[in-house]
């Protein structure tokens, strides 16, 4: 993925913003893997990169964009698309106006773990900056287990334990895991400390 630094040409057309509250569902995951979180409609799109590598439980190790039904953005390279548009340019509130409205968060091109970002409501926004995780369900996939067909054979794997390669991939973890984990108030310290 390629990005340039066009400059933003489309803006909300007030200056107001709201709070914007959000659900995150990793597609083709089954149970659903989601987030339900609230952020000031200012933030920065590579702030709400961070933010949703925080809430999904990513570390951050791989390329990232965000797309609309006519855009994407992106951080610059050195080999620009001149199609694409630099996220730092722009905010939430730039990118979606409405309620319902939907976008795509991409993360690690390789693994392709595409997810489907829900504007559920546009909340008074009452002074209050920090992002705010405020339900889920289901752990994220470990980081470079193979996308989300890599993901469902790991699960097979590490709960079966007579399989040849169960113990290679409990050490390849590290800890054990467990897919229905979801830990709303460790997710919250991490955003409360996170630098944005």
């Amino acid at each position: 993925m390629r990005c340039n630094s066009r400059m933003p040409k489309r803006r909300r057309p007030d200056s107001s913003y709201h709070v914007y509250q959000l659900k995150v569902v990793l597609n083709d995951s089954k149970p659903t893997i989601w987030r339900r979180l609230q952020v000031p409609g200012n933030i920065n799109l590579l702030d709400l990169h961070g933010v949703l590598q925080v809430v999904m439980g990513w570390t951050n190790k791989h390329l990232h964009s965000f797309l609309t039904a006519t855009e994407t953005y992106c951080l610059p390279s050195d080999d620009p698309d001149p199609y694409d548009m630099d996220e730092r340019q722009y905010t939430l509130e730039d990118i979606v106006f409405i309620e319902k409205e939907s976008f795509l968060y991409e993360y690690d091109f390789g693994d392709g773990w595409s997810h489907e970002i829900l504007v559920e409501a546009l909340l008074p926004f009452m002074g209050e900056t920090q992002a705010l995780c405020i339900g889920g369900k289901n752990a994220c996939p470990p980081e470079d287990c193979g996308g989300i067909s890599g993901y469902y054979e790991f699960l097979k794997i590490i709960s079966t334990p007579n399989h040849v390669d169960h113990r290679r991939m409990l050490e390849w973890s590290g800890v054990p895991f467990d897919p229905k984990h979801f830990d709303i108030e460790k997710i919250n310290a991490k955003l409360r400390v996170a630098t944005l």
